[in-house]
């Protein structure tokens, strides 16, 4: 049967899961300007009479919204249906990758088609046994190749959970040769920024080289450790091991300007508010893991702001 299953989703390899697609908007200067602010990114290549996109809003120009694309074809549908009837209900976005071929400038309108690339045997992960599906899709500018994105998902039957013999530990950071130095510093109780040696900038999180000016040279500064909340949502679901929802996750802004993203603490998290002051604080929670969390200013949480009640629910 698995052998079965396998050689008729071969069969939806290179058929097409969108044909002439059209942005709902041409590249435009709003929609950049929006996405450098949310994104830090200050380039100056990304404003000016000159401007060009950046090049990771490849797939923002494809997005269809609510209501999709009229060009979306049916055998995407068929595909995900027949792995639902396979038992492969549940389904979470694993990577994507994108080929940058031409710049996009405010005024280009973009078409695209996109195919079912592959989908793999079945494989078994910590969240269940299922199968890889890859898309592709081709962005043009008029005849003119744009861009590629490869966007992959992973559809599986949930693995069954068994109750763990012990309390589960909190999971532990991602930690690689770009930003080990941080993680050193944590565990030192040191918040730690990086600082571009040519044009001072600072910038969070780690990076190999400095998103203003591009130099590769860096040190660091210490944080003091005071911020407001530039941002928060409070999480509700779904619940991980570990973690007791409901609770505060904060967009802190660090007084040296950079903001990081770290739990909020000190308040309830209906309390936690914009604008609130905050301060830096190192967790232990257990004999390997440190972390840094913020603690609302004792005796101010209870003033508000006038965007009280602007928290997003998640």
């Amino acid at each position: 049967m698995a052998d079965e299953l396998e050689q008729r989703l071969k069969t939806y390899e290179g058929r097409p899961a969108a044909v002439s697609g059209t942005g709902r908007d041409p590249v435009n200067a709003p929609m950049i300007r929006h996405w450098c602010e949310a994104m830090g990114d200050t380039n100056p290549a990304y404003s000016g009479p000159d401007a060009i996109a950046p090049p990771t809003m490849l797939q923002a120009w494809t997005m269809g919204g609510l209501s999709g694309h009229t060009g979306r074809s049916s055998a995407y549908d068929e595909l995900l249906t027949l792995l639902d009837e396979a038992g492969c209900t549940s389904v979470v976005a694993t990577d994507c990758e994108q080929e940058y071929i031409r710049p996009l400038r405010p005024g280009d309108e973009i078409t695209f088609d996109a195919v079912i690339e592959s989908v793999s045997p079945r494989k078994t992960t910590k969240l269940g046994t299922g199968h890889f599906v890859t898309t592709r899709m081709d962005i043009r500018v008029g005849p003119d190749l744009a861009g590629t994105h490869r966007f992959r998902i992973l559809k599986y039957a949930p693995a069954r959970q068994r109750q763990p013999d012990q309390a589960p530990r909190r999971p532990r950071p991602v930690i690689n040769r770009d930003n080990e130095g941080f993680w050193e510093g944590v565990r030192e109780h040191r918040l730690l920024i990086q600082r571009c040696t040519a044009c001072g900038t600072l910038r969070h999180p780690w990076l190999p080289g400095c998103n203003t000016c591009g130099h590769p040279e860096w040190d660091t500064v210490e944080a003091s450790g005071n911020g407001t909340v530039h941002s928060y949502v409070v999480m509700h679901h779904p619940p991980f091991p570990a973690f007791d929802p409901p609770y505060a996750v904060g967009l802190i802004e660090l007084t040296e300007g950079v903001r990081m993203i770290s739990n909020v603490t000190g308040v309830p998290y209906d309390k936690v508010r914009i604008g609130m002051p905050v301060r830096l604080e190192f967790r232990e929670y257990d004999e390997e893991l440190v972390l840094p969390v913020f603690r609302a200013e004792e005796g101010l949480y209870g003033k508000g702001s006038h965007e009280e009640g602007s928290h997003a629910r998640r």
